[in-house]
């Protein structure tokens, strides 16, 4: 239905006629008149696009660039932005009076670096006996110069007191003791042909370091006064100050003998009692259900190669509970990174494996 004299479309296209002679008559042929046509065009697509979306949000260079571009147009010419005249000259005082703000440091000392905090409270756990001054010079060695004060201040807020804060505690008390302790007895082993041989090791208390002393199918009085003499040689009792053994008939005076004689107590377990050995009866275990039990053994050479073998395995790549999943000669440190590759690397033909990170 008709709303006057013209159709709405046909009234538009008149319209839309007149435009377009108005704006060719007006832009010419010339650059200026079409760059200035075009900025008229880029205008308008701007009042509609604020019109119809709200307003984006502006990053701190976003208002840096538009607040110095305000500075170089005329004021008539603002109306391109996106923000107002005074949004803009906020912007600009803004920008100035953050030219003249210096920044500020607090009053007072810098705050201590964390790191160096962990480790006054390290140093301060792992050593009871320790106070402020001790602690201060240990630092002093590792290059790190922190004031008496100040390592006192951080230990008094961790809750610990002065020192002496503590006595050592059962574990340590004992793991001191173990030190300077070994073990030593006896297992058989039974051959392919059943013959018996008997292997004599011992073991440190501290370390759980083992030493593999011999083996042999007759361990009489004069086998064993051999072997002390080996241990006294090999200076393995230099630090020892008991040595621990069973009340077995194969460990003979002569031997205690030799073995007081480098100032070492000889101390027996009670009868039938081989918890009192603990430490070497579980090596026993260990060596049985890693070692010999998938061997068959020919004989003497073939079970002291099997168990020297063996010996350096434990000692330097097996992990140990007690001593936090570390080798008895090794460190509890990972060797390699996590990401380069894991090699394989066989022990007595196989039977056991041992793994190490590749170098780079």
């Amino acid at each position: 239905m008709l709303s006057g004299p013209y159709d709405p479309p046909v009234l538009f296209f008149l319209m839309h006629l007149a435009v377009r002679r108005f704006l060719r008559a007006f832009g010419g042929g010339s650059s200026v008149a079409a760059l200035e046509l075009e900025n008229a065009v880029l205008r308008h697509q701007l009042a509609v696009l604020g019109r119809t979306v709200k307003r984006p949000p502006l990053g701190r260079r976003d208002r840096m660039l538009l607040a110095a571009a305000s500075r170089l147009l005329p004021r008539e010419r603002w109306s391109v932005f996106l923000v107002s005249p005074q949004t803009l000259l906020r912007w600009h005082r803004e920008l100035i009076a953050r030219k003249w703000t210096y920044r500020r440091r607090s009053p007072g000392r810098p705050p201590l670096d964390p790191a160096i905090r962990e480790l006054v409270l390290r140093l301060g756990r792992e050593n009871p006996s320790w106070g402020c001054v001790r602690i201060q010079g240990e630092l002093r060695k590792l290059g790190i110069r922190v004031g008496a004060t100040t390592i006192r201040a951080i230990l008094r807020r961790s809750g610990f007191g002065p020192a002496p804060r503590r006595g050592p505690s059962w574990s340590e008390f004992l793991r001191a003791q173990a030190q300077g302790i070994v073990a030593c007895d006896f297992f058989t082993v039974e051959t392919a042909w059943l013959r018996t041989l008997y292997v004599l090791f011992f073991v440190e208390h501290g370390s759980r370091r083992v030493h593999l002393a011999g083996v042999t199918a007759n361990p009489d009085g004069v086998w064993m006064c051999q072997q002390a003499r080996n241990l006294a040689i090999e200076e393995r009792l230099e630090n020892v100050r008991f040595l621990l053994h069973d009340r077995d008939v194969k460990f003979s005076g002569p031997f205690d003998d030799l073995i007081r004689s480098e100032d070492v107590r000889v101390i027996k377990t009670p009868v039938r009692a081989p918890q009192a050995n603990a430490i070497a009866e579980r090596w026993v275990r260990t060596v049985r259900n890693e070692c010999l039990d998938r061997v068959l053994v020919v004989g003497r050479r073939h079970l002291e190669r099997v168990l020297r073998g063996y010996v350096v395995h434990f000692n330097a790549e097996r992990p140990h509970r007690s001593l936090e999943l570390a080798a008895p000669a090794g460190s509890p440190r990972s060797r390699g990174s996590p990401l380069a590759e894991i090699r394989r690397r066989d022990v007595l033909g196989g039977l056991i494996h041992e793994y190490y990170a590749a170098a780079a």
